[in-house]
Formats: C-alpha cells, structure tokens, sequence
C-alpha cells in the first residue's frame, strides 16, 4: 500500500497541518503535471499522469477525515471491514434512527430552519468524533478503538449528505 504521508514528506498523523499539505501538493503537481511534459516522449508523459493521479489522489485522501483515519488505520494492518462489520453500539444506532426520522420530518413538513439546526448539530458532533479519533490514533495509538469511532463518522458524513439533499426538497 502506498504511504500518502510520505508522499508529501508529512508524518503519519491525523492531526494533520493542512497547510504544509497544500504547499507540498502544489510543489509536487508543479513537477508532475502533464502540462509540463506535454513534448515529452509517451512513456514520460504517461508517468506524468500516473504521478498526477497518484498524488491527486493521496491529496483527496490526506485532505478528507473519514478517508485519513481509513489510510492510517491500514498503515497499522487495521481492516477496517466495513462492508461486513455493521456492528454499532445498539445507543448510536438508535440516536441514528432518530436523527433519521426527524430529517424526514423536516422535508415533510418544509422546514429549511429544522435542516439548520440538524445541520449544526451535526457538525459539531463531527468535530467532536474527530478530536476523539485524534487522541486514539495521535496519543493512544489506539487503532482498533479508533476503527469504531471512524465507522461513527462515516455515518454521520452520509447523514450530512442526505441533510445536503434535503435541502433541495425542501425549497
């Protein structure tokens, strides 16, 4: 598996200093680009493209913090599994079907200002979750307490995602 930290010369952390990242991503994409190879012969201009797609890629994933915490844990032989592990703590899932039911309840009944508050809520709740995969990963090296928090904030990103799509019912 590729390293995406190394890649950009950052250590393996989810605390991560998203601006030294920008800086080393568009110092590399200044060396890769295809722009730059484009009377070159094919194989150095296809290296180029694959270099771009690579580090485009560990961008994204550096960038995202579902998908870092998901790269760290693999780096530390952590199988995330979570197409087959679906287990959750029985309270989340029912917090889950609530924040569910009161998202539907805001489409029906039209109210952008219910999307707000859900909204808000929720993004608190996502930092909150973030800091506590930080200190698992970045001071306990906890990685396998760490797993079961990124399986929460996954569900909480597509929970957003369908807030983000309600708002469109709503209008």
């Amino acid at each position: 598996m590729h390293n995406h930290f190394d890649l950009f010369g950052l250590a393996p952390a989810f605390a991560l200093d998203a601006a030294a990242l920008e800086r080393r991503y568009r110092e590399i994409q200044s060396q890769v680009h295809p722009d730059r190879f484009a009377h070159a012969g094919d194989a150095e201009r296809r290296a180029s493209l694959q270099w771009t797609t690579r580090v485009n890629e560990a961008y994204r994933t550096l960038m995202d913090p579902v998908q870092r915490a998901k790269h760290i844990l693999e780096l530390h032989g952590i199988d995330l599994g979570f197409e087959t592990n679906t287990q959750m703590p029985a309270e989340f899932l029912v917090q889950q079907l609530e924040l569910r039911e009161e998202l539907e309840g805001a489409v029906t009944g039209k109210d952008a200002e219910a999307l707000d508050r859900m909204r808000s809520e929720l993004a608190a709740n996502r930092k909150s979750l973030e800091r506590q995969i930080g200190e698992a990963i970045d001071s306990r090296k906890d990685y396998a307490g760490a797993a079961g928090l990124v399986r929460k904030l996954m569900f909480l990103h597509r929970l957003d995602a369908e807030i983000e799509a309600a708002y469109e019912e709503v209008e």
